[in-house]
């Protein structure tokens, strides 16, 4: 959408005013609207605030679709200041519910039934209300089964996409007027929040993400997934099993029963998630639990999902044991396998600030140890470097920051670094086995078969494409978009002090007749024309000074 158009919105204008309201009148400044000037003087901003605290502040203000984003942004360190992410990941969503009569007319949509005619028992009083949906429990008329029914908030697809249409828009307009915010590329970020949360809104995905992450556990497994109804589940609905359980965020250790063993059981629940399965939860914290049974930890709300290759596992198992051993040069050899770069960086520099991360969290007493935070610090040092990892690695080094602090509050005496070790040892211990190393081979070799018979025929196919002088090039340009804008700014002035030129020397011309009506005792329209001039001409003197291109 235009960014003049969005500017008429009331929503738009909302937003404007919050942002003044917590101090951001330069960020409204940056977006050069009417009027932008006279905005420090009408801003009240709680200047005492941290500026991460007045951002979440902000976020809260805006409402559902904002406090979302903001939470779906708190998973990518690799994308903000890791303060912020820390700072963002307080956000809660918690808002009234809405009324039960719109809440079955969505499920009645949704199925194309009544909804007694499907549920025996729907409860009035929902068990939780949340920015996207909010959960009843219900009983299944067919089956009898107890189950929970998660139901999307009527209109909420709508007002998201309208909030990120000017979020767009506005990150937009910074990018091409704020050189100090390009590093963080708004348009980018915009992008990427855009994807996930829209995935997030379709319940047809949790209810498979559910159904992937159940075929991964087993009877003795301490990580429980409710079973989810198919027939049931659609966009806007997600009936599944019902859980009767305490939050975990409400209680406390000595609440548990075994709180050591579930602790240590959940910890290695979420690596083996990460390491062995590939499919693991984004956010597993508290808020996110039940504890079910008295020893099953009951992990809710799948919307968010992370997911590893098999290639990426074992570069991750590879950074993890050359952490524990303190293996400099492997982890920089490992780091520049999985990260994207742009160009050269200095090795060995990039070397010794690693060793210096994992020698200060080393240095602190071994029940304090995180392997997830060492990841966290080692994806601040990236984004320095210009290194990129997979957004999935990002997520993933989140999800481990998490689950070892949902650990910790399950039992906080934990030996978080000895329970880790163990396991990645083992994990780095199984890639050599007979079976897998066969495997590995037999796949690489296919590969380069495959290639040997690929390659003659690509060749031949450029050789055929030159001798008909079809072959074609593309070229990006990168960062043009500054240097068109200064163009066009420059060939407007340019046309405008044409016009005023134009003006000027057809007033004299028209002085010089004395041709009536006269004023002053000159020719009127001469007079008038020079009128012109001079506040043309004064606006455009005041417009490069105000801009600073001179």
């Amino acid at each position: 959408m235009d960014f003049n158009a969005i500017t008429k919105l009331a929503r738009f204008k909302t937003i404007l005013m919050i942002l003044l309201k917590y101090g951001f009148d330069d960020l409204a400044q940056r977006l050069d609207l009417p009027g932008s000037r006279l905005i420090k003087k009408t801003g009240s901003a709680e200047r005492n605030l941290e500026t991460y605290e007045r951002i979440r502040r902000v976020i809260e203000d805006l409402g559902p679709t904002f406090i979302k984003l903001g939470q779906i942004m708190s998973l990518r360190p690799d994308l903000l200041p890791v303060p912020l992410t820390k700072e963002l990941s307080k956000l809660q969503d918690d808002v009234p519910p809405v009324p039960l009569a719109e809440i079955h007319e969505v499920v009645e949509t949704s199925l194309g039934r009544k909804v007694n005619e499907v549920f025996s028992i729907f409860d009035a009083e929902p068990l939780a209300a949340a920015s996207i949906s909010q959960v009843h429990r219900a009983v299944l008329r067919e089956e009898g089964d107890i189950v929970s029914v998660k139901v999307q908030r009527p209109g909420i697809k709508r007002r998201m996409e309208a909030d990120l249409d000017i979020l767009a828009a506005i990150a937009n307009r910074l990018h091409e007027r704020s050189h100090d915010l390009k590093a963080y590329d708004l348009p980018n970020l915009v992008r990427v929040t855009r994807r996930n949360l829209l995935r997030e809104i379709d319940f047809t995905r949790e209810a498979r993400n559910m159904k992937i992450a159940g075929s991964y556990q087993n009877d003795s497994s301490w990580i429980f997934i409710p079973k989810v109804y198919d027939d049931y589940c659609f966009r806007k609905i997600l009936v599944m099993e019902h859980i009767h359980g305490a939050k975990l965020k409400n209680m406390n250790s000595a609440e548990l029963v075994n709180a050591e063993m579930m602790a240590k059981e959940g910890l290695k629940a979420a690596i083996k998630q990460i390491l062995e399965d590939g499919f693991f939860h984004a956010d597993p914290h508290p808020g996110n639990m039940l504890v079910y049974n008295e020893k099953k930890l009951c992990l809710l709300d799948w919307g968010l999902v992370g997911r590893l290759t098999e290639n990426d596992r074992n570069r991750l198992i590879d950074l993890l044991k050359a952490i524990v051993e303190k293996d400099g040069e492997q982890m920089v050899h490992t780091l520049l396998r999985i990260c994207s770069r742009e160009a050269a960086i200095d090795e060995d520099a990039l070397e010794r600030e690693l060793l210096d991360i994992v020698d200060s969290y080393f240095a602190v007493p071994v029940k304090d140890m995180n392997i997830g935070h060492v990841l966290l610090a080692i994806t601040e040092l990236l984004r320095v470097y210009h290194l990129k990892l997979p957004a999935d690695l990002v997520i993933m080094v989140k999800a481990l920051v998490t689950a070892e602090g949902t650990a910790r509050q399950i039992h906080p005496s934990l030996n978080v670094l000895s329970e880790s070790e163990e396991y990645i040892k083992r994990l780095a211990a199984q890639r050599y086995q007979p079976r897998r190393l066969w495997r590995n081979f037999s796949t690489a070799l296919t590969r380069i078969f495959d290639s040997q018979r690929e390659i003659p025929k690509r060749l031949l196919q450029i050789l055929d494409r030159i001798g008909r002088g079809d072959m074609k090039m593309a070229f990006r340009f990168e960062n043009i978009g500054d240097l068109l804008n200064a163009l066009e700014n420059s060939s407007n002035r340019m046309a405008f002090s044409i016009i005023i030129a134009s003006l000027i020397i057809g007033s004299s011309m028209i002085i010089t007749t004395g041709v009536g009506p006269l004023l002053f005792g000159f020719p009127a329209i001469g007079v008038i024309g020079y009128l012109i001039s001079a506040v043309l001409g004064l606006w455009l003197v005041f417009n490069i000074i105000r801009t600073r291109k001179y």
